[in-house]
């Protein structure tokens, strides 16, 4: 049986172990993808917020230069078709011109069919929405600026040379992206120091003449560990509760096994001890009734075994009536509970065992109150409570055993201690000698007759009746136990 309990224990013992490391590991590997996943969406996204920032900047230099084109005070546009194929060509050049020798900048555009010997405002209007959002946005997405005319280039370039990222713009879209990404935590850009325990992403080129020239911008971010925690924190609850859960379950079912395994245990010692005590008089009353019906005894002998058979059934019945009384609780409604003087009750114990006290010659010191002690409760059962407690202390005392008894009251309650001076209850069985069945070990059960049903009968009815009992050492030997029962 103990094998087999040892065996289902290493079992549950190996399936609890690899639910919990099963969980354990999914963490780790959900961890792990958690933070791989945040590292690379946040540089990911500050990439594209710094390519959309960029162009925000470049769509701001090509108004202006298309502002540039339309100022007629500034750009001179004319076109005709003074040309082998009869297109429209368009000559842009500075009003005043930096350079005596500046020809401007000519082209044509392949959209444009119509043929004009002079400039049009529609034809105007075509010109500078091509130029700029072609042919300049085409050259800034390069990284260099052209000159067509020495002014256009000159003001193009100074416009180009004092652009530099907005942080504020910046931090707006690298916000959406993130959010956009699930991450919604705080971050800073270009922060001077970086903890150690804080992440930063990857530098990023910022510049518009790029790769030429660098201006890095970084982000700043918490712990991804943090940010883990935050964002899965939840399923670490739920896995720290399941881990919990599987845990308690096993260790109750680990208490629940070990607590039946004693219980059999204690079942097998009461039914071996109970089988002996039974035995013990069954063999001589058969014994004596076998001689009784084989031989022709004289009357006097027969009275004699007779006398052997009545008292050994008289045995047997107490045996039995001793067991049923310590084992069957009160099952009466409180309802009909009456008020009781536990000085009376307590009185008719000890005289209920007189004839055990005289034949044993103990000492019994009894101290009742002063004055009646009235409780609530069933008279039968608490007598039987009182007579358990002082065969107990009679079973194990020496010949001239000796019991003090005394009642006291406070806080609304009566104490009952019993004192005696037998071979003690160790420490450590304090609580257990009030479980079913047990029994304190002391080499060979029948040297002290019991069946470990006593002190379970006491407690069950004690706390019936809304009471405590406990037991502590009574110096230099014995025990001492106390019942404590409410007052009415």
């Amino acid at each position: 049986m103990k094998k087999h309990i040892n065996l289902i224990l290493v079992l549950m013992a190996l399936c609890v172990a690899g639910i919990i490391g099963l969980q354990l590991f999914w963490n780790y590997q959900n961890y792990k993808s958690t933070v791989d996943t945040f590292q690379r969406d946040s540089n990911e996204a500050l990439n594209t917020a710094v390519d959309q920032e960029m162009a925000q900047r470049h769509q701001q230099l090509v108004n202006r230069f298309k502002g540039w084109l339309a100022d007629t005070s500034f750009i001179t546009i004319t076109c005709d078709t003074n040309n082998r194929e009869g297109n429209t060509v368009f000559h842009i050049k500075d009003r005043y011109p930096k350079y005596a020798d500046s020809k401007g900048f000519s082209f044509g555009i392949s959209d444009f069919k119509e043929k004009l010997p002079q400039i049009t405002p529609r034809a105007k209007t075509i010109l500078i929405k091509h130029f700029g959002q072609k042919m300049l946005w085409g050259d800034l997405k390069k990284g260099f600026v052209y000159y067509y005319t020495p002014r256009l280039g000159d003001s193009l370039d100074t416009a180009y040379k004092n652009s530099s990222v907005n942080r504020a713009a910046l931090t707006k879209l690298y916000q959406k992206l993130l959010a956009e990404k699930g991450i919604r935590t705080s971050f800073v850009l270009n922060q001077d120091t970086i903890q150690a325990n804080h992440y930063s992403t990857k530098p990023v080129n910022t510049s518009l003449r790029r790769p030429y020239k660098k201006d890095l911008v970084w982000a700043g971010f918490e712990s991804p560990d943090t940010y883990f925690l935050k964002s899965m924190k939840w399923v670490i609850i739920s896995t720290l509760l399941l881990i919990t859960i599987a845990l308690v379950c096993f260790g109750y079912t680990a208490k629940t096994l070990l607590s039946q395994h004693k219980l059999a245990e204690l079942k097998d010692n009461f039914i071996n001890n109970m089988t002996h005590e039974l035995n013990t008089p069954l063999a001589s009353i058969k014994i004596t009734a076998e001689a009784l019906r084989t031989f022709a005894y004289p009357p006097e002998t027969q009275n004699e075994y007779l006398n052997i058979i009545s008292h050994q059934t008289d045995k047997l019945t107490a045996l039995t009536t001793q067991i049923l009384n310590t084992n069957r609780l009160v099952r009466s409604s409180e309802e009909t509970w009456q008020g009781l003087d536990l000085n009376a009750l307590m009185t008719k114990a000890i005289h209920d065992l007189a004839v055990r006290l005289d034949q044993q010659q103990a000492e019994v010191n009894y101290e009742p109150l002063s004055e009646a002690a009235l409780v609530r409760g069933e008279a039968a059962s608490l007598t039987n409570v009182f007579t358990n407690i002082i065969d107990n202390a009679l079973k194990y005392a020496p010949r001239h055993a000796k019991l003090d008894i005394r009642l006291s009251a406070r806080d609304k309650q009566v104490e009952i201690a019993f004192a005696d001076n037998g071979i003690g209850i160790p420490v450590e069985y304090h609580d257990k000698v009030f479980e079913r069945f047990f029994r304190v070990p002391q080499g060979n059960v029948h040297d002290v007759k019991g069946y470990g049903l006593g002190l379970s009968y006491v407690r069950q009815v004690i706390q019936q009746h809304r009471g405590a009992v406990h037991v502590r050492a009574n110096q230099p030997c014995g025990s001492v136990f106390i019942v404590q029962l409410p007052l009415l």
